[in-house]
């Protein structure tokens, strides 16, 4: 008989990292209870955290690994699907040469499978061609803090946030995107008297609660950044102790702001002089201040230089270092930044210690007993155009939808149609999985064991509730078992064993041991030797060879133009109940049920130019494909600028069909919010949108039943794929 257990985990969705106990009885989820000794919510979880668990059972989990067949997939042995691709890998490698497969890595994995994709991809397979899906929406602030402070995390922790003065939200929707800690701004907002200044294009639940909303134009965040950054520097409202004894550059940057007057800011972003001078002065009276931000920052052209211009308005400002101040970008998924910590880019190894380096790369050359290759690799980005120019032949992705999720959706999937060989290693049949010719089945946070690393750099452990479902395997078996495959010797026993690897190598995570993470105990990198971790970056240095920050010039980049037929901006964003893509939240019936279907936020202003009604169904069409919603009519967005929410069960209604393939110049993170397209009228009435919560949300779809037939197992299915590659 099924006892009832209780188990630790953590949180699979957002980079907040909350931490709570599963009680089960059997495969069955009786309650999800939090606790007080959860360092990053304590007891509080939001609607996914505590219901967003159901997905784990569900009758569309992929239980056997997929062989593609005749254009069709077949169920196979473990034996012969990691013969197989071991096989093809070990056959293209040999014909077109290392860099010719690409590999990606997963945000909702674990440290210890992330670090070893990246052995994976560079041990084993003798390329730097690995990446994850921070490059879709983190790399940019990372960049900016690396730039100007040195490390590529959040400088403080969430207790920080809650102690400050005043705080900044830019880009970012917390209370949607990451809610239990939107609920630490708001409770001292209410009750502290925390000052709440907002920048986003939409009247979302921080934006409606500020002291001060700016609403800028589309991508112009830099301009009145650098505006009150100069302001700030003329008036003196600056810390010019800070500014003497710990940066360095003022000169330069005081020249770059030459140009970013007040008058120009005006002109440029459409704030009035009066909010310029506003913001300067809450920023001048705040004696402990920070600031965050998320993907309305990053996803755009000039992603790096306006999450650059953040840090240099925090730098000149001295709120660095002290406790209640510093630089947060919010981390979207539950691992990005442990993804990144492990090495899963181009070009760092763990840690974010340098491949070019041949001091780093002796060091891991020693350990691994492998020569490493020297030359950085491809991203992400690049990866998709080295497909189409024929010089990428195989991928292997695991855990991300790259089809839905990566911008310019007709593309992307255009390019993988063109591989020669497609290895997808996930828990459901996405829509990336269409593409495979292998396709292995994963297990899910509460199939495993091993560690996240949350938005704060915290370092949490979570426990195997279940066993996996069906024949599937936790990712860094499956990993294991194909090393083995191609001629590695990887014994690992238990991901405490990786771990223990990742710490002798990685200086961040020196001191990360399995015994000091144990229940709710969590460390926050740099971890020295001896476990001290460090919750609070640069109380006393920064890690550059003077121990100063770098205040660093920057140039903004204007969004980019379409056509004038393209009038209709198209913002974009989380909601509250369901997940990215939704490839986990749409498989939770209770969700799925109550949530519903996408929809796009249209004004009041525009519904009546172009003569429909809430509820009505619209085509919005862009240069690079289109999809039809319902509108919901709502003062939350304003003029010609349309709100998309990302979160779709059905592909065609993907946000990524209407993105293009520009991006950072930086780093190359697609410009996903640098959208217009040309709104057409199919029906200009439809039925009342339904109220959910506070907010109109518009249409709800019907229940996606728990009894569904497997789609690759019908007689009929075809996976859509105009020319399946030949296996």
């Amino acid at each position: 008989m099924a006892r009832v257990r209780r188990t630790k985990t953590v949180c699979t969705y957002c980079g907040v990292g909350c931490s709570f106990d599963i009680w089960s009885k059997g495969r069955t989820i009786l309650k999800v209870e939090p606790s007080m000794e959860a360092p990053a919510n304590q007891i509080s979880t939001c609607v996914k955290g505590k219901f967003g668990w159901d997905f784990v059972n569900s009758p569309e989990r992929l239980t056997q690994p997929l062989l593609r067949r005749d254009g069709r997939f077949v169920p196979v042995s473990w034996e012969e699907a990691l013969a197989f691709t071991a096989s093809r890998l070990r056959k293209l490698r040999a014909q077109y040469g290392p860099d010719a497969i690409g590999y990606i890595s997963s945000s909702k994995c674990t440290n210890e499978e992330n670090y070893l994709m990246q052995k994976f991809a560079r041990a084993v397979m003798g390329t730097n061609n690995i990446d994850n899906c921070s490059r879709y929406c983190q790399t940019p602030a990372t960049e900016g803090l690396r730039r100007t402070m040195g490390y590529g995390g959040d400088t403080g922790s969430i207790h920080d946030i809650a102690q400050a003065d005043l705080v900044v939200v830019i880009g970012a929707n917390p209370a949607e995107s990451h809610p239990v800690l939107s609920t630490r701004i708001r409770r001292a907002h209410k009750l502290h008297g925390q000052k709440l200044l907002v920048a986003d294009l939409r009247k979302h639940d921080l934006a409606a609660r500020a002291d001060l909303w700016l609403r800028p134009r589309p991508g112009t965040d830099l301009v009145w950044l650098c505006a009150v950054t100069r302001y700030l520097l003329e008036q003196g409202w600056v810390d010019e102790r800070f500014l003497a004894e710990r940066t360095t550059g003022l000169a330069e940057l005081r020249a770059s702001l030459a140009p970013y007057t007040l008058a120009y800011a005006e002109q440029v972003t459409g704030l009035s002089r009066r909010d310029l001078l506003r913001t300067a002065e809450m920023i001048h009276a705040a004696k402990r201040m920070c600031v965050l931000w998320a993907m309305g920052v990053t996803q755009h052209r000039g992603g790096s230089e306006t999450s650059t211009a953040i840090c240099n308005l925090l730098l000149v400002t001295g709120h660095v270092g002290r406790p209640g101040t510093g630089a947060y970008p919010l981390r979207g998924h539950n691992n990005v930044q442990g993804a990144g910590d492990m090495g899963c880019a181009p070009l760092y190894l763990p840690g974010y210690e340098r491949v070019d380096d041949p001091a780093v790369r002796a060091k891991y050359e020693r350990a691994w007993g492998v020569p490493l290759p020297e030359n950085p690799g491809l991203d992400n980005h690049l990866m998709v155009e080295a497909i189409h120019a024929g010089k990428l032949k195989g991928l292997y992705i695991m855990g991300e939808e790259m089809a839905l999720v990566d911008s310019n959706a007709n593309h992307v999937q255009a390019a993988f149609r063109k591989l020669d060989l497609l290895i997808v290693q996930d828990v459901f049949f996405s829509k990336t999985a269409q593409f495979a010719d292998v396709v292995l089945p994963a297990c899910p946070s509460l199939e495993k064991d091993g560690t996240f690393t949350n938005t704060e750099r915290r370092i949490q452990r979570l426990y195997k509730v279940f066993d996996p479902f069906g024949e599937s395997r936790p990712d860094w078996q499956i990993l294991c078992d194909l090393a083995r495959q191609l001629g590695a010797d990887w014994r690992y026993q238990h991901p405490s064993d990786i771990m223990a690897e990742i710490a002798s190598l990685a200086e961040l995570y020196r001191g990360v041991r399995y015994d000091r993470l144990e229940g709710y105990r969590s460390l926050q990198w740099p971890v020295a030797e001896n476990g001290i971790d460090t919750p609070l970056l640069y109380t006393e240095r920064f890690p550059f060879p003077d121990g100063r920050a770098r205040l660093c010039p920057v140039t903004w980049q204007p969004p980019q133009a379409f056509a004038a037929e393209y009038d209709v901006h198209v913002n974009n964003g989380r909601m509250l109940e369901h997940f990215h893509e939704g490839n986990l939240t749409y498989r939770v019936p209770g969700i799925a049920a109550k949530v519903p279907q996408p929809y796009v936020e249209v004004s009041p202003e525009l519904a009546a130019e172009r003569g429909f009604a809430d509820g009505a169904k619209v085509r919005l069409v862009s240069p690079f494909g289109e999809v039809e919603l319902r509108a919901t009519v709502t003062d939350r967005v304003q003029g010609n600028q349309v709100y998309l929410p990302m979160n779709t069960w059905r592909d065609h209604e993907a946000v990524n069909y209407l993105t293009s393939s520009e991006c950072d110049e930086v780093t190359h993170t697609p410009a996903y919010k640098e959208v217009a397209v040309r709104l057409e009228v199919v029906e200009p009435s439809g039925p009342s949108p339904v109220v959910h919560g506070n907010f109109r949300l518009g249409h709800p779809h019907p229940q996606r039943g728990v009894e569904v037939e497997r789609k690759w197992q019908r007689p009929d299915y075809r996976p859509l794929v105009d020319e399946p590659p030949q296996v």
